[in-house]
């Protein structure tokens, strides 16, 4: 009885631990990755998702999220929706529709309320404090106004060999309204085929969905790679292709489980991420990347998980 999942950054940890804890009861995928992905999106620290998270140049919060199934390939997405509290879960609702299964803006959000989902400004007191200490440091230092862009993903793979993969976040701090990024785009922030595994990424959505590596990661895969294979084979010579064509590169992060419960991860940069299966409990580990295309892991330490605790809920000044 094989069950496992992935998650991106430290935040995933709780959520991800909720969503074993479901399968490891006889819950599916797709309920694990919408239990864990709430998680997240309810937590106000996490400033990059859901409620709490940073909000645009106009100070409104808006959300991007996606839900695949990998069963099906019913895929769910909303982009620029706003007020509203989960949106992993209209993402999931919408993978249920034929027609009309991605909407943006105003048009996701009134079908939200439509559908009874739970309305609530997501803009926290703390967010809006941070939000105004940016704009006074770009009017005084002449600071670029882009800073975070840290979406949650995650991927499930139950016992009964079903997969899900599920995205959400508030996308890039200051970004202009409307701007979507990769993590509602299928193939770019998330891919999933229950015969072969799922994919999710976080970073610079402008450049992660130049490569649709969610997709290319799934399709190695597929070719008999294991996912760690998967993930340096798709992420390090495109980080190196975007370099040397486009001259510059954002960063890239990306999870990736296979349906045997093995799992794989290509960064580059400094990477948290949580990963458990049914024989091991779930825990937080750091990749970086290393040398010659692979990807460096390590447990995560006491030190760093206090310094990252104290600093998500510093005082903001």
């Amino acid at each position: 009885m094989t069950f496992a999942m992935i998650g991106t950054w430290r935040m995933a940890y709780e959520g991800l631990s909720k969503g074993m804890e479901l399968m490891k009861n006889g819950g599916n995928s797709s309920d694990a990755v919408e239990t864990a992905i709430k998680e997240v999106e309810d937590y106000p620290f996490f400033k990059s998702v859901g409620y709490g998270g940073l909000p645009n140049a106009n100070g409104l919060v808006e959300m991007d999220s996606a839900f695949m199934d990998g069963d099906t390939f019913a895929v769910g997405a909303v982009a620029g929706i706003s007020d509203i509290k989960n949106p992993i879960s209209v993402s999931r609702k919408l993978s249920k529709e034929h027609f009309n299964s991605f909407l943006v803006g105003s048009g996701a959000s009134e079908y939200a309320v439509l559908n009874g989902f739970e309305r609530k400004s997501m803009l926290t007191a703390r967010a809006k404090k941070i939000w105004e200490k940016r704009k006074r440091e770009i009017a005084q230092e002449n600071l670029s106004p882009y800073d975070g862009h840290d979406t949650v993903g995650m991927i499930s793979l139950d016992p009964k060999c079903s997969m899900a993969v599920g995205t959400s976040t508030s996308g890039l701090f200051m970004k202009k309204p409307g701007r979507t990024g990769d993590s509602a785009l299928v193939g770019d922030g998330f891919y999933c085929d229950s015969e072969i595994g799922g994919a999710a990424a976080t970073g610079l959505g402008e450049d992660i969905m130049k490569g649709c590596l969610c997709y290319e990661i799934v399709r190695l895969m597929g070719t008999g790679l294991t996912p760690q294979a998967a993930c340096d084979k798709a992420v390090y010579p495109f980080i190196d292709k975007l370099k040397k064509r486009y001259g510059k590169v954002g960063e890239f992060s990306l999870v990736a489980l296979n349906n045997k419960g093995e799992w794989g991860v290509a960064t580059n940069v400094e990477f948290t991420f949580a990963a458990g299966d049914n024989k091991n409990a779930p825990k937080i580990m750091m990749a970086n990347p290393g040398e010659d295309g692979t990807t460096v892991i390590e447990p995560i330490t006491k030190k760093w998980l206090d310094a990252y605790e104290l600093r998500i809920k510093a005082p903001i000044d």
